[in-house]
């Protein structure tokens, strides 16, 4: 799939505000939070596992990573990225993406907002060279959740090992909408003609009225819904215990291979 010209052209409407191109050998704590969700863990269950070089950020499952929120998430594993971060007191149940209701908060987290932007162009160029099938690789953006109905989703990209066909990709990417009542939810999995060994570049236009999503330069669909309110990144590779299928024969570590991820906002 080759890219248009009008995906250039669009950009030009916008300024770059974000950008990471990983050419430092330190993660930039300026840009990122390193942890998943840590009000529902620990700062410590919840550290990513990754590595710079090479102007690449190769964030990992490694085959002795511990789960991050074994009481709650069962065995399931993540190396995560994220620019916001807020929680309610020890015991409430204020915390961004509050995946079950039995969650309460563990740990008070510290506010912080790196990248909390609203409305943009996100973009992220990366590949998956070894997508085990209990693995997903995902960029997608989350309401800071300061109030409890700003907590949609805008999916970027999603790539799910158990979805892959035996030829081509499936792609997911769209809207979800947990608990905003505003956000019916538009999520598509689509398959193209590319392989997930190569690096691709997946965007999202995001305006007050649609949300526009883009591969490879190429539009490949308009969503008419769009949460109203700031949202942060999250950019993160997880391993998803599926039933019949046994860790030990994935290929460690499963690693999601990232060139650049930016942000722009309108002129």
């Amino acid at each position: 799939m080759s890219g248009i010209p009008g995906y250039e052209q669009l950009k030009t409407s916008y300024r770059l505000e974000f950008e990471d191109d990983f050419e430092n050998h330190e993660l930039d704590l300026n840009n990122w939070i390193p942890v998943y969700l840590p009000q529902w863990s620990s700062t410590e269950k919840s550290r990513p596992q990754y590595s710079i070089g090479n102007g690449k950020l190769l964030l990992q499952i490694t085959a002795d990573q511990e789960p991050w929120c074994p009481e709650f998430n069962g065995e399931v594993k993540c190396s995560n990225l994220q620019t916001g971060l807020f929680s309610g007191p020890v015991g409430s149940t204020q915390g961004q993406h509050r995946f079950s209701e039995d969650l309460r908060v563990k740990e008070a987290q510290t506010t912080q907002r790196t990248y909390v932007p609203q409305y943009g162009l996100f973009e992220i160029r990366c590949r998956v060279p070894q997508l085990g099938t209990d693995n997903v690789a995902a960029l997608w953006m989350i309401g800071f959740e300061d109030e409890p109905h700003r907590c949609a989703e805008i999916c970027i990209v999603e790539l799910i090992g158990e979805k892959q066909p035996d030829s081509g990709a499936t792609i997911g990417y769209g809207t979800k909408p947990f608990a905003d009542p505003k956000i019916k939810g538009d999520f598509h999995e689509d398959t193209f003609d590319l392989s997930l060994n190569d690096f691709h570049t997946y965007a999202a236009e995001w305006t007050p009225e649609w949300i526009d999503f883009y591969l490879d330069g190429q539009k490949i669909r308009r969503v008419y819904e769009s949460p109203d309110y700031p949202m942060q990144l999250m950019l993160n590779v997880y391993e998803v215990p599926i039933e019949g299928h046994s860790p030990a024969n994935n290929t460690y570590p499963i690693t999601f291979e990232i060139d650049y991820v930016r942000g722009y906002g309108r002129k």
